[in-house]
Formats: structure tokens, sequence, C-alpha cells
């Protein structure tokens, strides 16, 4: 099976999503609760567009104990949640990522957009402001990193 593996990966990475993706279902019917199979798989629809069918192929890979590539489930999962609409499920599902890999950058960036569909503006600011503080190679950034940190718990207080 790893030698099929490769070759759906090949397949995407070419371009040929479709082929990929084909690929990737007839291994998932021999071994259907196969974790990498399934968020393998997930990510072939998403790369076609069929969200909706990804999603529960990115459940049932976390659900099913997935290891090397759960910190992508849960970005394709959260990040999918969002594109469908449904923002309180990839609010928590980004959280729960987040809280599972704090530092992972792409998790925070997809919550932030997350909590400005959910109007929770200063939240998703808060989260942007403290993760372009911390890994910002901007120097005219990094140099203003004690700043930020500080404003960005207190976006609309003003001092007078």
């Amino acid at each position: 099976m790893q030698e099929e593996i490769i070759e759906a990966l090949r397949l995407r990475k070419e371009g040929q999503w479709l082929l990929s993706n084909q690929r990737f279902l007839k291994m998932l019917e021999t071994f259907p609760d196969d974790a990498n199979l399934l968020y393998q798989s997930a990510w072939s629809y998403d790369l076609l567009g069929e969200e909706r069918k990804a999603v529960p192929l990115y459940e049932k890979a976390i659900q099913k104990g997935l290891k090397e590539g759960l910190e992508g489930a849960y970005i394709g999962l959260g990040s999918t949640l969002r594109t469908l609409g449904e923002y309180e499920k990839s609010k928590a599902i980004l959280e729960e990522g987040i809280n599972q890999f704090p530092h992972n950058g792409a998790l925070v960036t997809f919550l932030a957009m997350t909590l400005y569909n959910l109007e929770e503006h200063e939240l998703a600011m808060n989260h942007l402001l403290r993760l372009l503080a911390n890994t910002s190679r901007d120097e005219s950034v990094s140099a203003y990193q004690k700043a930020i940190h500080f404003y960005r718990e207190q976006l609309n207080k003003t001092w007078e």
C-alpha cells in the first residue's frame, strides 16, 4: 500500500488532483479506518473544491488517531468548516488544534479568520497581532514587539 500512497501523492504534487483523489478513495475502500488515508482523501477533496465531502473524512481521521499530519488535519477541517459557513464548529476545531499545537501559526491565522466571521473582531485582531509580534522577521515590527503585545490586549483603550 505504501507504493500506492507515494504514487497518489506524486499525482497530487503534479496537479493531477482528480486522479490522486481517485487513487486515495480506491485504497480507502480496502482500508476504511486508516487514519492517514482518511486524511489524504479529505485533503484531496479539498483540492477539488468538494469541501462537504472532505469534512467527514477529516473528522474520522482525527477520531481514528491520526498522528503524522494531525496538524494539517486540524487546519484542513477548521478552514473547510469556515468556508462552509460553519463558524462555531470551525472555531472549536481550530481551538482544539491550537491547544495541541500552540506554535502553529496557520491554526492561529485560520482561527482569526473564523473569529472575524463570527464578528469577534477584537479577539481576531489580538491573535493576529500576537502572531505577528512573535514571528515577524521584519526588524521594524520586531523592534516594537513589546508594545504590540501590550496594545493587542487594549485595542479599544485610549489614553488622555
